[in-house]
């Protein structure tokens, strides 16, 4: 009598577990999702704080919200002179790298001098308001820069109609800032994650090479020179420059390349000096700032722009101007200008995010994707208005940042006032600046975008991601950055499908001495239980791509369970339990596979069992009707409860 009312006690309470399973709460709808989204990056703590305490008053609402919109009104207030002290060194010495480099990078996106130098003005500004990351450096980058040349020019000719090519790039600056935005808003970061971190291995390295074959144009003097940015088009358009010069019987002046070779030998002597004593971390720092002084002075004390020797010549100074008026919002080009803008929102938002995280996990402390991509929509939305071009964190500025001691984003607040009183003081200082030395200084920041050992690292682990980043190095360097970036995204997707389209279907078996149901493969000395065969589906989702391969690779098994085991009552098989919960979704085309394997199983005798379906997936199989033609009794929490439910099943039925 007490075993009787043990089992029904135990039945009763299994009863009451497997109605918890049917009984989950149905998953919000979409629109209560993204609302959901909005509210948590834009309201503090999803909005705990702004309407769910009496305590405060509305002032204090506001405050908090703006206080999670704008962190800087959170660490002002504990802001000291002693941190000051850092940053005002860190933002110096980020000043000295960055105008040079500013001035560099805008010539390689084919706009003027002076626009780089306004990139490091306003986005910084904006950044440290909004942003939450202290060590970012932010400004123009020669990544994006080379996607906004390779892109632009096949819209509007640079060189034919400047203007419009100008206006273009703050267009597609705009719409940049407009995506940034949105995927904050929206909390849509996975979209960047579709540019996997191999992909984007391969992808900075084909770059960096790219970038370099493009400074031979300035490094040598030469005058006429390709648009196109892979590997074959550059060397041939150096060769075809070359030879045409020689064949017109003009001699080809090395005067650049000697200028451009001898600095850029002591930047990089000064960085390998500075990477063997620390505490000369500001050597490397100024050095390209000083290249710029020292090659200005020479070239104007020699006259060596009477010589061939290539200069800037004007730079544009004074305050921002307003491009708001520059913004081509009609017209042909707004669709091409808003692709464009979309493909340099994620590869500016992928940098950014990498450089920023990877300097937040030394000091300890997280960064916040979501905001991250606010912030920058909005110093980018502000930047097209105010002729800057797209911005985003740049590693090599930043790594300076860092070494300089930075406490806070007041650096980057630093850096653009230094900035702009050089634009408002000293740009007519720089109308000698050869352009051998702006090639110099992009060159000498490029190793640092080719990581060898990470491609090594990505071999040796997957062979997969491995495919995707060479594939984007190709990419880049045979075809365009776009089709290395279209290759790399095109192979990240074709890894997902595989994965999706061939899930793990796993046979599980009890651990002996445990209650643990783990695969057999992995784990030999698991038993399974005669006449029950128990499956796992290790898929996110039971969908259109896989659902028919999940189907026939369950039939497979029982077809040959029941040939190898013996027709006697008690080795027949009696049930398939599925264990659902690695199953996050499933959609019609899952729903049709498994009434199908249902009704295959019932043909020859068998029950079916699921354990623990998630909350998305009990409640669509409840509106199919599903759960009512498998019984709700053949619903279970846990494995264990389910096999149990059988064996005393098949026991009944003996």
């Amino acid at each position: 009598m007490r075993e009787q009312g043990a089992f029904h006690l135990e039945e009763h309470g299994q009863t009451e577990r497997s109605q918890w399973v049917l009984d989950s709460p149905n998953p919000p709808p979409l629109w209560k999702k993204l609302f959901s989204s909005v509210k948590e990056t834009i309201l503090p703590h999803g909005n705990k704080f702004c309407f769910s305490s009496k305590r405060k008053t509305s002032h204090g609402h506001a405050l908090s919200c703006l206080k999670n919109l704008f962190p800087i009104i959170s660490w002002l207030t504990d802001y000291k002179a002693s941190m000051f002290k850092d940053d005002l060194l860190a933002g110096l010495t980020l000043a000295s790298l960055c105008i040079p480099q500013s001035i560099g990078y805008a010539t390689l996106a084919k706009v003027a001098p002076e626009y780089g130098l306004y990139t490091s003005v306003v986005p910084p500004l904006i950044y440290a308001m909004m942003g939450s990351s202290r060590e970012i450096a932010i400004g123009p980058v020669a990544v994006v820069s080379i996607l906004l040349a390779s892109l632009v020019p096949k819209v509007e000719d640079p060189v034919a109609n400047p203007n419009a090519y100008r206006n273009l790039v703050f267009t597609v600056t705009f719409f940049t800032g407009i995506f940034q935005t949105a995927f904050g808003v929206f909390r849509l970061g996975f979209l960047v994650d579709f540019l996997s971190h191999a992909a984007l291995v391969g992808f900075m390295a084909g770059a960096a090479i790219i970038i370099g074959l493009q400074q031979l144009k300035g490094l040598l003097g030469l005058s006429h020179f390709t648009s196109k940015t892979d590997v074959v088009s550059v060397l041939a358009s150096v060769y075809k420059s070359l030879h045409n010069q020689i064949a017109s019987g003009e001699k080809w002046n090395p005067l650049n390349f000697v200028l451009g070779c001898s600095f850029l030998i002591f930047i990089l002597i000064t960085r390998f000096i500075g990477r063997r004593n620390r505490k000369l971390f500001w050597l490397p720092a100024i050095s390209p700032l000083l290249s710029v002084i020292l090659s200005t002075l020479i070239v104007y004390l020699s006259r060596a722009d009477k010589h061939g020797v290539n200069i800037i010549k004007h730079v544009k100074g004074g305050l921002n101007p307003s491009s708001l008026h520059q913004l081509q919002f009609y017209g042909p080009h707004v669709g091409q200008a808003a692709k464009i803008g979309l493909i340099c929102s994620v590869i500016a938002l992928t940098e950014a995010i990498a450089v920023g995280r990877s300097f937040a996990s030394i000091k300890g402390y997280h960064l916040d994707g979501n905001k991250e991509m606010l912030s920058m929509g909005f110093m980018n939305i502000a930047g097209s208005l105010s002729s800057c071009y797209v911005a985003t964190g740049s590693f090599s500025r930043t790594a300076v940042n860092f070494s300089a001691g930075c406490q806070t984003a007041v650096s980057n607040i630093v850096m653009a006032v230094t900035v702009f009183v050089s634009l408002e003081l000293f740009t007519r200082l720089l109308y000698y600046t050869p352009v051998a030395i702006l090639a110099s200084i992009i060159l000498s920041a490029l190793p640092g975008l080719i990581d060898l050992s990470e491609a090594c690292y990505i071999w040796k682990v997957d062979k997969l991601d491995f495919l995707a980043c060479i594939g984007a190095f190709l990419g880049v360097l045979f075809a365009s950055v776009e089709i290395g970036l279209l290759v790399a995204v095109i192979i990240s997707f074709a890894k997902i499908l595989i994965q999706s389209i061939r899930p793990g279907i796993e046979v599980l078996g009890r651990v002996p001495r445990t209650e643990a149901f783990c695969d057999v493969t992995q784990y030999p000395m698991a038993i399974s239980t005669p006449g029950i065969i128990v499956i796992r589906i290790s898929s996110g989702s039971l969908c259109f791509a896989n659902a028919n391969f999940v189907r026939e690779r369950i039939l497979k098994w029982v077809s040959q369970d029941e040939d190898d085991l013996k027709e006697t009552p008690k080795g027949r098989i009696q049930a398939v339990i599925l264990d659902m919960t690695n199953l996050m979704n499933v959609d019609t085309s899952g729903i049709l596979a498994l009434e199908e394997l249902h009704k295959r199983l019932l043909s020859r005798g068998l029950e079916l069992a699921m354990v623990n379906p998630r909350w998305l997936v009990i409640h669509k199989l409840k509106l199919a009707l599903f759960v009512d033609k498998i019984g709700k009794e053949w619903v279970f929490l846990t494995v264990g409860e389910a096999v149990d439910a059988c064996l005393s099943t098949k026991i009944a039925r003996a």
